[in-house]
């Protein structure tokens, strides 16, 4: 992997996780010195763009993603190293207690994609949706664009962007179609797996 860095306002960081949709930034972790980390977080939260460094991003300048903009939150710390400072700038729509129904999905590569994405479903919309449901939620949401994979280091990133109304139908004749079930446990199948 090549190592990336931002520059913003004259100051650099290296670039260990960060995620882009076309020319915007979704999210971004970075370690430096704590001066050049707080720095570039200045620079990107008053809407100036950074630049990623890196032979696969070419350098371009890179804001904020617009469609997120509104609460960022920024987390700093110092590393045990006494110069280095890690801050990670992440918008409000990754987190799960939002309100908002758009949200951006950060899977880390231990995490089940499909079922976090069913957690953050549930969450925002106002549908029955069942656990076991989560791998046809994820499949569907990627082939019809509600869920898109951004460009990503050291995290997947995905913008999902639900349709309630087109969601609904769909389960609606997924149901009908028993392609979707809900599997009912009994207290005597409970008694049987146990014995």
């Amino acid at each position: 992997m090549d190592l990336l860095t931002i520059r913003a306002g004259g100051f650099t960081a290296t670039v260990d996780g960060c995620a882009r949709g076309g020319n915007e930034l979704w999210l971004l972790s970075m370690l430096g010195h704590q001066q050049a980390v707080r720095a570039i977080w200045a620079r990107l939260i008053k809407g100036e763009a950074g630049y990623l460094d890196g032979a696969a991003l070419g350098g371009e300048p890179l804001p904020l993603a617009r469609e997120a903009w509104g609460i960022w939150r920024f987390t700093g710390m110092r590393l045990p190293s006494a110069s280095a400072y890690h801050g990670m700038l992440i918008p409000e729509l990754a987190a799960y207690a939002t309100e908002r129904l758009d949200f951006l999905l950060l899977v880390r590569e231990q995490d089940d994609a499909a079922q976090l994405h069913f957690r953050f479903l549930a969450r925002r919309l106002d549908l029955p949706l069942h656990p076991s449901w989560a791998g046809w939620l994820w499949r569907r949401g990627l082939e019809n664009g509600e869920v898109e994979q951004l460009e990503s280091v050291g995290v997947q990133a995905h913008r999902c962007r639900p349709q309630p109304e087109a969601l609904r139908a769909d389960i609606g004749d997924a149901v009908r179609r028993r392609d979707l079930v809900v599997e009912t446990t009994t207290v005597a199948d409970v008694a049987l797996k146990a014995a």
